[in-house]
Protein backbone atom coordinates (compact mmCIF):
# COMPACT_ATOMS: atom_id res chain seq x y z
CA UNK A 1 0.00 0.00 0.00
CA UNK A 2 1.33 3.33 -0.86
CA UNK A 3 1.63 5.92 1.26
CA UNK A 4 -0.83 7.81 -0.38
CA UNK A 5 -3.15 5.23 0.29
CA UNK A 6 -2.28 4.83 3.94
CA UNK A 7 -3.42 8.36 4.73
CA UNK A 8 -6.85 8.43 2.85
CA UNK A 9 -7.58 4.95 4.40
CA UNK A 10 -6.62 6.54 8.26
CA UNK A 11 -8.37 9.32 6.69
CA UNK A 12 -11.84 7.50 6.52
CA UNK A 13 -11.16 5.46 9.38
CA UNK A 14 -10.35 7.88 11.48
CA UNK A 15 -13.50 10.61 10.46
CA UNK A 16 -15.73 7.43 10.56
CA UNK A 17 -14.94 6.62 13.97
CA UNK A 18 -14.77 10.62 15.16
CA UNK A 19 -18.43 11.19 13.72
CA UNK A 20 -20.04 7.84 15.12
CA UNK A 21 -18.45 8.93 18.97
CA UNK A 22 -19.64 12.41 18.41
CA UNK A 23 -23.05 11.04 17.26
CA UNK A 24 -23.01 8.71 20.29
CA UNK A 25 -22.00 11.42 22.73
CA UNK A 26 -24.65 13.44 21.31
CA UNK A 27 -27.52 11.12 21.77
CA UNK A 28 -26.78 10.15 25.08
CA UNK A 29 -26.22 13.83 26.15
CA UNK A 30 -29.72 14.68 24.67
CA UNK A 31 -31.09 11.17 26.56
CA UNK A 32 -29.46 12.69 30.22
CA UNK A 33 -30.54 16.36 29.74
CA UNK A 34 -32.63 16.46 32.53
CA UNK A 35 -30.01 15.67 34.79
CA UNK A 36 -28.38 18.08 37.50
CA UNK A 37 -24.91 19.53 36.08
CA UNK A 38 -21.96 17.10 37.00
CA UNK A 39 -19.04 17.82 38.43
CA UNK A 40 -15.79 16.29 39.13
CA UNK A 41 -15.94 14.60 42.89
CA UNK A 42 -12.91 16.17 44.68
CA UNK A 43 -10.21 16.52 45.59
CA UNK A 44 -8.50 13.43 43.36
CA UNK A 45 -6.66 10.66 45.30
CA UNK A 46 -2.95 11.01 45.69
CA UNK A 47 -1.87 8.00 43.66
CA UNK A 48 -4.37 9.10 41.01
CA UNK A 49 -2.53 12.36 40.29
CA UNK A 50 0.93 10.37 39.75
CA UNK A 51 -0.56 8.25 37.53
CA UNK A 52 -2.71 10.65 35.43
CA UNK A 53 0.88 12.65 35.36
CA UNK A 54 2.71 9.75 34.31
CA UNK A 55 0.00 9.11 31.20
CA UNK A 56 0.41 12.42 30.33
CA UNK A 57 3.85 11.96 29.84
CA UNK A 58 3.95 8.82 28.71
CA UNK A 59 1.31 8.55 26.32
CA UNK A 60 1.70 11.65 24.89
CA UNK A 61 5.45 13.65 25.51
CA UNK A 62 7.20 9.96 24.74
CA UNK A 63 5.13 9.05 21.47
CA UNK A 64 5.64 13.18 20.34
CA UNK A 65 9.81 12.62 20.73
CA UNK A 66 9.47 9.45 18.63
CA UNK A 67 7.07 11.08 16.10
CA UNK A 68 9.49 13.74 15.95
CA UNK A 69 12.48 11.63 15.92
CA UNK A 70 11.62 8.88 13.50
CA UNK A 71 8.86 10.41 11.52
CA UNK A 72 10.49 14.07 11.46
CA UNK A 73 14.08 13.53 11.87
CA UNK A 74 14.90 10.68 9.94
CA UNK A 75 11.50 11.28 7.66
CA UNK A 76 9.79 7.64 7.90
CA UNK A 77 6.51 8.77 6.18
CA UNK A 78 4.80 5.79 8.24
CA UNK A 79 5.74 6.40 11.83
CA UNK A 80 5.13 10.63 11.25
CA UNK A 81 1.18 9.26 9.63
CA UNK A 82 0.39 5.87 12.47
CA UNK A 83 1.38 8.80 15.38
CA UNK A 84 0.14 11.33 13.63
CA UNK A 85 -3.52 9.92 13.74
CA UNK A 86 -2.48 9.19 17.07
CA UNK A 87 -2.40 12.43 18.34
CA UNK A 88 -5.23 13.98 15.71
CA UNK A 89 -8.00 11.14 18.00
CA UNK A 90 -6.23 11.72 21.35
CA UNK A 91 -6.40 15.54 20.94
CA UNK A 92 -9.91 15.21 19.79
CA UNK A 93 -10.67 12.81 23.05
CA UNK A 94 -9.54 15.89 25.02
CA UNK A 95 -11.85 18.44 23.04
CA UNK A 96 -14.33 16.13 23.59
CA UNK A 97 -14.11 15.68 27.43
CA UNK A 98 -13.87 19.33 28.11
CA UNK A 99 -16.85 20.15 25.76
CA UNK A 100 -18.80 17.61 27.67
CA UNK A 101 -17.40 18.70 31.14
CA UNK A 102 -17.06 22.31 31.42
CA UNK A 103 -19.92 23.27 28.63
CA UNK A 104 -22.31 20.60 28.94
CA UNK A 105 -21.70 20.03 32.88
CA UNK A 106 -23.62 16.37 31.91
CA UNK A 107 -22.56 12.89 33.21
CA UNK A 108 -21.83 11.88 29.62
CA UNK A 109 -17.93 13.32 30.34
CA UNK A 110 -17.62 10.04 32.60
CA UNK A 111 -17.92 7.54 29.47
CA UNK A 112 -15.72 9.74 26.64
CA UNK A 113 -12.84 7.57 27.93
CA UNK A 114 -14.57 4.59 27.43
CA UNK A 115 -15.21 5.38 23.78
CA UNK A 116 -11.70 6.57 22.24
CA UNK A 117 -9.29 4.64 24.18
CA UNK A 118 -10.66 0.99 22.75
CA UNK A 119 -10.03 2.70 19.41
CA UNK A 120 -6.97 4.08 20.77
CA UNK A 121 -6.01 0.27 21.50
CA UNK A 122 -7.11 -0.41 17.40
CA UNK A 123 -5.02 2.32 16.40
CA UNK A 124 -1.94 1.24 18.20
CA UNK A 125 -2.54 -2.55 16.94
CA UNK A 126 -3.16 -1.02 13.86
CA UNK A 127 -0.20 0.88 13.56
CA UNK A 128 1.97 -2.01 14.45
CA UNK A 129 1.03 -3.84 11.16
CA UNK A 130 1.37 -1.10 9.59
CA UNK A 131 5.16 -0.94 10.56
CA UNK A 132 6.77 -3.57 8.74
CA UNK A 133 9.54 -5.84 10.49
CA UNK A 134 12.27 -2.96 9.33
CA UNK A 135 15.09 -3.10 11.87
CA UNK A 136 15.35 0.33 11.75
CA UNK A 137 11.49 1.07 13.10
CA UNK A 138 11.83 -2.17 15.59
CA UNK A 139 11.56 0.75 18.57
CA UNK A 140 8.91 2.19 16.59
CA UNK A 141 7.33 -0.92 17.39
CA UNK A 142 8.72 -1.13 21.29
CA UNK A 143 6.97 2.16 21.81
CA UNK A 144 3.86 0.93 20.49
CA UNK A 145 3.27 -2.15 22.28
CA UNK A 146 4.47 -0.23 25.39
CA UNK A 147 1.82 2.49 24.79
CA UNK A 148 -1.17 -0.15 23.72
CA UNK A 149 -0.62 -1.93 27.49
CA UNK A 150 0.12 1.65 29.01
CA UNK A 151 -3.67 2.62 28.13
CA UNK A 152 -5.08 -0.77 28.64
CA UNK A 153 -4.10 -0.55 32.13
CA UNK A 154 -5.32 3.09 32.17
CA UNK A 155 -8.57 2.10 31.00
CA UNK A 156 -8.71 -0.68 33.37
CA UNK A 157 -7.85 2.31 36.39
CA UNK A 158 -10.49 4.41 34.70
CA UNK A 159 -12.82 1.75 35.45
CA UNK A 160 -12.15 1.06 38.68
CA UNK A 161 -13.06 4.49 39.27
CA UNK A 162 -16.74 4.50 38.14
CA UNK A 163 -18.06 4.05 41.36
CA UNK A 164 -15.95 7.37 42.59
CA UNK A 165 -17.02 9.41 39.32
CA UNK A 166 -20.11 8.60 39.74
CA UNK A 167 -20.79 8.44 44.15
CA UNK A 168 -21.77 5.12 44.46
CA UNK A 169 -22.40 4.98 48.31
CA UNK A 170 -19.93 2.98 49.97
CA UNK A 171 -20.33 0.96 53.08
CA UNK A 172 -17.93 1.75 56.09
CA UNK A 173 -18.18 -1.66 57.43
CA UNK A 174 -16.87 -4.28 55.67
CA UNK A 175 -17.75 -8.52 55.75
CA UNK A 176 -14.16 -8.29 54.33
CA UNK A 177 -12.08 -7.56 57.64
Amino acid sequence: MTYLNINLYLLIENLLFFVIATLFIVVVNWGWKHTKPYTLPLPFPGWYKIWFGSVQLLGGLLPLVVMLLWGVWWGDRTVLTVLGWYFIILGLQIISEIVTLRQLQNVVWVMVPYIYLPYRFWQLYEGLTLLDSKSELVWVRYLLIFELVLWIVNYVIDVSQLPRLFRWEVESNSDLS
